[in-house]
């Protein structure tokens, strides 16, 4: 394989990642109650935050003579399953949800672990434009997780 196509794969695999996080996003606006409008525009701007950001990768990806992917992780899949299980038997269910958006989060910061750290050769813009998406995805699981940890104590 060409270093361009490794690191085209390398990208799309980003794409897929963000394109798991707009649909589980979406997801978990169709999951909280209509009072719950902190959450759901957290939710809807975290979801406008990955489609950017599948623009700015579908446009690196074809400044390497690739073709951006449209679809999904196979991870992806099964995490809106678990979501759908999760928010079908929780009781808690705002808790619920940003468990399993907190989870999201996690494989999001794993796919840019992985490409930073992958064999694939990147110039420095295509580094910096990955960094920096991995860094606001680290501050949005940040902002979950506080809102998770929050939720946790206020159910006990």
């Amino acid at each position: 394989m060409e270093t361009n196509e490794f690191l085209v794969e390398v990208l799309n695999d980003l794409i897929k990642i963000n394109n798991d996080r707009i649909n589980g996003y979406q997801k978990a606006v169709s999951e909280i109650t209509a009072t719950d409008v902190d959450l759901q525009a957290m939710f809807r701007k975290m979801a406008n935050e990955s489609r950017e950001y599948v623009r700015e990768l579908s446009n690196a990806v074809e400044k390497l003579g690739g073709e951006p992917v449209t679809d999904t992780t196979v991870s992806g899949k099964i995490y809106r399953t678990w979501m759908d299980i999760k928010a079908a038997f929780a009781s808690k269910e705002r808790l619920s949800v940003l468990e399993a958006c907190e989870f999201g989060e996690d494989a999001a910061q794993k796919a840019y672990d992985e490409a930073l750290g992958s064999d694939a050769e990147m110039n420095a813009e295509t580094r910096q434009l990955i960094m920096d998406q991995k860094s606001s995805l680290r501050t949005s699981h940040n902002i979950i997780k506080k809102y998770r940890d929050l939720h946790e104590t206020l159910a006990i």
